[in-house]
């Protein structure tokens, strides 16, 4: 016997191809967020910092950058400026490319940054000012970009446990280095993920960045929760081990014959004044 065909034949709006053009949408707000989290997370990588042969311990490094900076905040003689100026950039020749490349981005956007803000003083018959103020901002932030760029984090954080910095400054400030890279690595993958999804316009682009936002607050609560309970779990006593305790190498003893020759120069051509 044979069984009754209970087949429905589809609908006609099945059998109809589609043909889906969604309307062009511009998505350089995307784009840009997507470099300037990307750029902002290649600036905070904590495992930038590489020591060349001939650097010093961290602590004589940090104390020799922010005595340069210093002497070349209260130098009068800009001829001193211009000997530190050589010096930063003799070191700067010895930098990798891409080191190199963010010395110079970095303490000329902060030269021109200097002479932007003294423009009143170049107008009003003062371009000496704006020259030294420039100079200096150039030299200070070459040095500090100098030695952050030659120093591995964990070193930094060393020296400053050296120099007795309180251990909750110290853990804080490492802790806060590390969550702003990983949070920024969160927000990375959001925007990428958000822009793979985009089809059409959007209409709401504000919605969408705000989203993005809430994830990123939602995994800053997270990991916050977790590192708690971590540092609990592991009995956390409030002594934070910030790096290896310090060890004096011979090469240190020619940085601080250096600092002190920079010492007697600055002094020598204060005095010609």
């Amino acid at each position: 016997m044979e069984r009754p065909n209970t087949e429905q034949p589809l609908p006609s709006w099945l059998t109809q191809s589609q043909v889906y053009q969604p309307q062009a949408d511009r998505d350089g707000f995307i784009t840009k967020s997507v470099l300037a989290v990307s750029s902002v997370l290649a600036r905070m990588r904590l495992d930038d910092g590489a020591a060349a042969a001939f650097s010093p311990s961290a602590p004589i490094k940090l104390v020799f950058g922010l005595a340069c900076i210093l002497l070349v905040s209260l130098s009068r003689n800009y001829l001193f400026v211009m000997l530190m100026l050589a010096g930063v950039l003799a070191r700067a020749t010895l930098l990798p490319q891409r080191a190199l490349a963010r010395v110079a981005a970095t303490a000329g956007a902060a030269a021109l940054l200097a002479l932007v803000v003294m423009l009143p003083a170049t107008l009003l018959g003062q371009p000496q000012s704006a020259l030294t103020i420039a100079g200096k901002a150039l030299v200070s932030t070459g040095i500090a970009m100098e030695v952050a760029l030659t120093t591995p984090a964990a070193e930094l954080t060393g020296a400053l446990r050296t120099f007795r910095v309180p251990n909750l400054f110290i853990m804080t400030l490492d802790l806060t280095l590390r969550s702003i890279v990983r949070l920024g690595e969160v927000a990375l993958e959001v925007l990428t993920a958000l822009r793979l999804r985009s089809v059409g316009r959007n209409r709401r682009k504000g919605s969408a960045m705000g989203g993005v936002g809430g994830v990123v607050l939602l995994k800053a609560a997270e990991a916050s929760q977790q590192t708690h309970d971590a540092m609990r779990c592991r009995g956390f006593e409030g002594t934070y081990d910030g790096g290896r305790a310090w060890r004096p190498r011979r090469i240190d003893v020619l940085w601080i014959c250096l600092l002190v020759a920079l010492v007697v120069a600055f002094s020598y051509l204060q005095g010609l004044m």
